[in-house]
């Protein structure tokens, strides 16, 4: 189904029926991520897989937004769908929207699989890296002509800027530079829904700390380690996450 919102269409996959599930993707990824968890979820309950404002077949924001615009959309979505206390999976960048949506709404259940929402405990040299950056962009577009300049800025980003950032159009960029230094943790506490945290051990983007963290301060919340697995945890060991999902959601 196509979801307008604010002037911009949403595509969002849907399936079965029964009780209400939304499906949020990662950053970087589309609702295909969750293909096989939907077909699973299908044969009890009501699945909405989403793909986000600049993912998939979704048109990318008219403006920067920031994890609350994209939980802002789900809300809508919900309310113009008549949907009563979803249950929710956030992977990654989900898994943000996830937080906010289940700290100031009524949900059935969370799960948070390799989410993000945790600050990263950066080190000396990333600082280095992106001030470093600012700097020689500074220079560029100082003592530079245009043109000269916006490739020099762009070969250096390239070779220095994350997979994610670096294949994002501008938009994306800047939308991304927004959200990945936004700390939830306050809002932790106010997800009373049970919560499964399903985690990678080797997950080097939202380390096993996070979720140890997530686990401490969510009142209602369960780890679950997939060891020998890194950020897509769920994928990489599909088995573990399938039996773990079928016990959560009661599938039999």
């Amino acid at each position: 189904m196509i979801y307008n919102y604010n002037n911009r269409k949403v595509h969002v996959e849907t399936s079965g029926c029964g009780e209400p599930v939304l499906l949020l993707h990662g950053w970087g990824c589309t609702h295909e991520i969750y293909t096989s968890l939907q077909q699973l979820l299908s044969k009890k309950y009501k699945v909405y897989n989403f793909d986000f404002p600049g993912f998939g077949d979704s048109e990318e924001p008219a403006e920067v937004w920031g994890t609350e615009e994209y939980t802002c959309l789900v809300e809508s979505f919900v309310r113009d769908n008549n949907i009563v206390s979803p249950a929710l999976v956030g992977h990654s960048f989900g898994g943000r929207i996830s937080i906010i949506y289940a700290s100031r709404n009524k949900v059935s259940r969370v799960v948070l699989v390799d989410a993000a929402g945790i600050k990263p405990k950066r080190s000396f040299s990333y600082y280095r890296k992106v001030y470093t950056f600012k700097v020689f962009k500074w220079l560029c577009n100082t003592f530079l002509p245009k043109k000269h300049a916006h490739t020099l800025i762009e070969k250096r980003r390239k070779g220095a800027g994350s997979s994610d950032y670096n294949n994002a159009s501008p938009m994306m960029r800047a939308i991304l530079s927004k959200v990945v230094n936004e700390d939830l943790t306050h809002l932790l506490p106010k997800i009373v829904a049970p919560t499964l945290l399903f985690w990678g051990n080797l997950d080097t983007a939202t380390p096993l700390d996070d979720a140890k963290t997530m686990e401490r301060l969510i009142p209602d919340a369960g780890l679950v380690i997939a060891h020998g697995t890194g950020h897509f945890s769920f994928l990489e060991n599909a088995g573990l996450f399938a039996a773990v999902i079928k016990n959560f959601f009661k599938l039999g």
